[in-house]
């Protein structure tokens, strides 16, 4: 038996990251290929079944896993984040969520066949979208900043509210069905908000604690961790499902507290958010029965998603955006935007047996219609976000961008090269006259440094996944590009060749990796530059390959990047160990020498042909 539960857990952890490298490689859904993959393993060819292996700690693990994954989102809730757009949160947190709580109540009711009561419970529960959704999908689909933001916040904050919406709706219906006394609705009321206090108490005192020294840098996130589930677990003994609201508001105080220690959090928590994301999709997918699948083919169910998908989510989101400046296309995606996940199929586990017990015989029937919502708004939105961004023109870029940190002239020459493929460039730095060369060839600019606040909330660097650290100062290039290592990752993070010292005397785990061979400093490329060097591009054929390109007078020409023949970047050409074929293109900086030995060459060869 203790092998077959250790089978399991290492199948599921494995499964699920097996199948986030899935969706990155062949740039699909995650969400969607979790789903089938526990599908697969559970119910399609019974290989195991989490439910039954853990037993009695199935539930509770996976609560555990949740409050964690909410705690995480919430702790990137800054609010200076939002501004400008506050209004448009407010309004579909509260009148949004009113609205699709009323309708989706309707429609369960005379679409799935519920009893007015159990509509109303269901209806409370299905207005949750949640991070375990929705951050994938945001990760995927690149939208631009307001958009993103919005379903960002909606989903975490409006996901514990759900829970404590269908939980208030139930205290509704068995207060209405004398089940309970008034007091008890009280208590309801009184319980949620003790919640609340409790883990905006909790993260404000843990908050201060950190900042004042008290707990070591090596316990500062286990030390977080385990504060988030005590929180967790004491609000849940109070009133079941409040422990999610308490962890939100714990989040969302320490992430408006501006902690100095708050990023390496936040990287802590997003490495444990991927893995129990992936973790807790395959095991609620691997424990459903074959009955259970078999009952979303129902007619009524089908239509009942439907309803949910293209009348009740746009309706309560285009009621409750009238006047706060969004745009029909921000509209349109917002509305449509609204996957379902481990929330709503965790919780509706927990009312269908209390809704059951207390005698509502269509109480058995909430988790076959929150199996068929969930897949059916994972598929849909997952399959469909990239493409309707671009549609309406809401997608940050299809282009891989690029970065640039230091305004000198070879920045200015390099952003140019990179443009001139309609690739997204931005160059900053700290002054506005260094970035003149920049601006005269109509490249974008920022004036600001990288590393502070303001230019982290106030620019938006989605369109950019790769970035070179050009600036004249070592030290400050190894820093920026170890701050983006966790958003970008070090494949995609380049600086310029170190220019003072040995460079074997700097760890390999700080900067990153190297933009050109050692030679190639950011002083001689400027230098460079400044002696006429231009940008040239070679495309290589069949009968011009990269070793002839090598083989080329390579002491004159200083490749910067290559471009395949889909489009995609390349960095580190001369260090890079392979050979690439014909139709890609190499970009260099190449001696005001070569380009006249060229240019006489290609005259002589034209003379030779005349006279023959």
């Amino acid at each position: 038996m203790m092998e077959l539960t250790l089978f399991v857990i290492a199948a599921v952890v494995v499964l699920g990251i097996l199948s986030q490298w899935i969706a990155w490689r062949f740039r699909l859904p995650a969400i969607v290929i979790m789903s089938l993959v526990g599908l697969i393993v559970g119910p399609f060819l019974n290989i195991f079944n989490p439910h039954e292996s853990f037993g009695g700690v199935f539930n509770p693990l996976i609560s555990l896993a949740v409050a964690i994954i909410l705690f995480e989102g919430s702790l990137s809730l800054d609010i200076r984040e939002i501004r400008g757009f506050r209004r448009s949160i407010f309004r579909i947190s509260t009148i949004g969520a009113f609205i699709a709580w009323i309708t989706g109540s309707f429609a369960a009711h005379y679409l799935a066949g519920l009893s007015l009561d159990v509509a109303f419970v269901i209806g409370g529960l299905f207005i949750v979208t949640g991070p375990t959704v929705i951050l994938p999908l945001l990760r995927q689909s690149k939208l631009k900043e307001r958009p993103a933001a919005i379903l960002k916040w909606e989903g975490i904050v409006v996901d514990p509210f759900g829970a404590l919406l269908a939980l208030f709706a139930l205290q509704i219906v068995f207060w209405i069905n004398e089940f309970i006394s008034g007091t008890s609705l009280i208590l309801f009321f009184g319980a949620s908000l003790l919640a609340a206090l409790i883990g905006a108490i909790a993260g404000y005192l843990l908050g201060r604690l950190l900042e004042l020294g008290y707990i070591p840098e090596y316990l500062k996130s286990p030390a977080v961790l385990s504060s988030v589930l005590l929180v967790f677990v004491l609000s849940d003994m109070i009133m079941h499902e409040t422990g999610l609201l308490a962890v939100t508001a714990m989040g969302i105080v320490m992430a408006n507290m501006h902690l100095t220690s708050i990023r390496d959090l936040i990287h802590f928590k997003e490495n444990i958010s991927v893995l129990l994301i992936s973790s807790v999709f395959i095991m609620l997918t691997a424990s459903l029965s074959i009955e259970t699948l078999l009952e979303i083919l129902n007619w009524r169910m089908f239509i009942f998603v439907l309803a949910m998908m293209f009348i009740v989510r746009p309706l309560s989101i285009w009621v409750s955006t009238i006047g706060v400046g969004l745009s029909i296309q921000e509209r349109t995606l917002i509305g449509w935007i609204a996957p379902r996940g481990i929330v709503a199929l965790t919780v509706s586990g927990y009312f269908a047996g209390v809704l059951t017990d207390s005698g509502f015989e269509d109480g058995d029937i909430i988790t076959a219609l929150t199996l068929a919502l969930v897949f059916a708004t994972v598929l849909a939105h997952g399959f469909s976000i990239s493409w309707l961004a671009r549609k309406l023109g809401l997608q940050a870029t299809e282009e891989a961008g690029v970065m640039i940190v230091g305004g000198t002239e070879f920045s200015a020459v390099l952003a140019e090269a990179l443009q001139s493929f309609n690739k997204p460039v931005i160059v900053i730095d700290r002054s506005w006259g260094a970035l003149n060369p920049t601006r005269q060839r109509g490249i974008k600019t920022e004036v600001g440094d990288i590393l502070s606040e303001h230019t982290e909330y106030h620019v938006d660097l989605t369109p950019y996944e790769f970035l070179i650290a050009a600036t004249e100062e070592d030290a400050y290039n190894a820093l920026i590009c170890q701050r983006f290592v966790p958003e970008l990752g070090r494949e995609h993070i380049f600086q310029t060749p170190i220019h003072m010292g040995d460079p074997s005397d700097y760890s390999k785990s700080l900067g990153g990796k190297m933009f050109l061979e050692q030679k190639y400093d950011i002083h001689t490329l400027n230098r460079h530059v400044e002696e006429g060097f231009m940008i040239r591009k070679t495309t290589l054929t069949e009968q011009y390959t990269f070793e002839d390109f090598l083989q080329d007078d390579i002491h004159k020409t200083i490749p910067l990047f290559a471009v395949g023949k889909d489009n995609n970047l390349i960095f580190s050409v001369i260090g890079a160990k392979r050979n690439f074929e014909q139709g890609t293109t190499i970009v260099s900086l190449t001696s005001p020498t070569r380009k006249i030995e060229k240019a006489l060459e290609k005259a002589n060869n034209t003379e030779n042909i005349s006279k023959e």
